[in-house]
């Protein structure tokens, strides 16, 4: 008798802006949705603003498209495929897309500031494996995305020192939102563990906003990732 093919789930892993989701995504060898990447274009009616300035307020879930991350993440559950779109954080503009394409993989990541935002959303569609919030020294933090946003060129000096100023004063009200939205709190540790145990099979999705659970330090486990490509759509 064959066994059932194992569905796909997908992580969703968030924090503030800097806290290293990106980098710690890359180190599970998993295939990786940029969920960054469903920023709205500049001149959408939608955007919100700084309260008291005419800067954009980036880091406002209204500024981001969550219908189309969560299309896009059923898609990828379902079929091992699907197309998203490539932004340029620096022009604020869509600049193509592509095809994501992580075959059968049992578990891949979604990882973006918003993802929080979308937890609810996924596990009532039954692709959630486990929600986790990266969470650090704001001051850190502060430093960790300053040094990548001069480095990218992603907006104005001015812009990036006001928006970092701000990010690190609100950063554990940030955390405690994302963690209210149903995300893990965790250092990297901690987060590497529960990828490991997701890989195995052995973590359900968080039904209600996790406890804290004690510090793990393997790494990501079990059957080879598939090849993750990423090519014109």
């Amino acid at each position: 008798m064959s066994s059932l093919p194992i569905p796909t789930r997908v992580v969703l892993l968030t924090g503030p802006s800097g806290s290293g989701k990106s980098s710690l995504a890359a180190r599970t060898g998993l295939p990786v949705l940029r969920l960054d990447d469903f920023y709205k274009e500049a001149g959408d009616p939608t955007l919100p603003l700084v309260p008291g300035t005419t800067d954009t307020d980036w880091d406002s879930p209204l500024s981001w498209d969550a219908d189309a991350a969560v299309a896009a993440i059923a898609e990828l559950c379902a079929t091992g495929r699907t197309a998203v779109p490539v932004y340029d954080i620096a022009t604020s503009s869509l600049v193509g897309r592509e095809a994501l394409d992580i075959e059968r993989t049992p578990l891949f990541v979604a990882e973006g500031i918003f993802a929080a935002d979308i937890v609810s959303r996924c596990q009532e569609l039954g692709l959630l494996a486990d929600a986790l919030c990266l969470r650090g020294r704001p001051s850190t933090t502060f430093r960790r995305r300053l040094l990548r946003d001069l480095r990218e060129g992603r907006k104005s000096v001015p812009v990036l020192l006001r928006r970092g100023w701000r990010l690190m004063r609100t950063e554990r009200a940030i955390v405690a939102r994302q963690t209210a939205l149903g995300a893990h709190p965790c250092a990297k540790g901690e987060a590497l563990g529960r990828l490991a145990a997701a890989a195995a099979g052995r973590h359900r999705a968080p039904t209600a906003p996790a406890t804290k659970t004690p510090a793990a330090t393997v790494s990501v486990p079990g059957p080879r990732a598939a090849e993750q490509t990423r090519e014109p759509a």
